[in-house]
């Protein structure tokens, strides 16, 4: 994802820097969280990814671009396959890629025991929670995964995740028309989030086929919901650049479709990791 960032604004004046390109990276092939609203989610999990293929993904992304910023918010709940996530961050960070640990964000849907046990294994990353609902009875709506992992115990471990590690939280709110972009949902998230530390990125809905049961919510509520949380809350909240959608890329909606044998037969194989030269 490749951005210019001295294109927008931050207190409303001009913000600092230039082109960059950020890299989203799979952990997992499909994903056993099951959110209603993610294509990955209707593929089920298939299998983890090795730290080697994790790593992988950041050697030919780096063969076209110069990567700036690692985002672990493709395919997969990283913190299901933690070791792998752990041993490919430790390679990443180091030579030859030294990649800056807080140029890492790694996102989760709030799985408790591995984040209380994240920042002493993984010190200065960035820790991104997907909440998208201030209230346990409509984060099970939308995610079925919620009823393990209740959000009073996810709080508190974000409470004492805050604690140790000093850190500001990215916490990633999808905006689903008539489910939780209401302006009383704005008010629960705001005091749910006043006592920490936090960055809200609110996430417009990217379609997942017709047969979704979701709708986007409309720029009018996406902005008002942003005016409640900054305005009565003075919590930071950004609204994320759509980017993808022409070849469903987008968040939420990588799936796998298996190509037929025709399409498979015309595709040139990829590199192979051990075939690289990494300068």
């Amino acid at each position: 994802m490749r951005y210019d960032s001295s294109l927008g604004k931050y207190n409303g004046k001009p913000r600092p820097g230039g082109p960059r390109s950020t890299l989203c990276i799979s952990s997992q092939v499909g994903c056993k969280m099951g959110c209603n609203f993610c294509a990955t989610g209707t593929m089920g999990f298939k299998s983890n990814l090795s730290s080697g293929e994790i790593v992988e993904q950041l050697v030919h992304a780096s063969r076209l671009s110069n990567i700036r910023n690692v985002v672990f918010m493709g395919m997969g709940e990283p913190l299901n396959n933690y070791a792998a996530l752990v041993e490919a961050v430790r390679i990443m960070t180091g030579l030859p890629f030294q990649v800056s640990p807080k140029r890492i964000t790694v996102s989760t849907v709030g799985i408790v025991h591995a984040i209380n046990k994240f920042h002493s294994d993984l010190p200065g990353l960035n820790l991104a929670v997907s909440l998208h609902a201030p209230v346990q009875d409509v984060r099970c709506q939308i995610m079925p995964a919620a009823r393990a992992f209740p959000l009073e115990k996810l709080m508190n471990a974000l409470k004492e995740y805050q604690k140790n590690s000093q850190q500001k939280i990215f916490i990633e709110y999808i905006m689903l028309d008539g489910v939780n972009d209401e302006e009383q949902h704005a008010h629960q998230l705001g005091k749910l989030l006043e006592t920490f530390q936090v960055v809200v990125n609110l996430i417009p809905f990217n379609p997942i086929g017709s047969v979704s049961q979701f709708r986007t919510s409309s720029d009018d509520k996406v902005s008002s919901f942003q005016k409640i949380l900054r305005g009565s809350y003075n919590i930071r909240t950004t609204v994320r650049k759509q980017m993808g959608q022409d070849i469903s890329g987008a968040c939420g909606q990588l799936v796998v479709n298996l190509p037929d044998k025709i399409s498979a037969k015309s595709t040139p194989p990829v590199t192979d990791i051990e075939d690289l030269c990494i300068r």
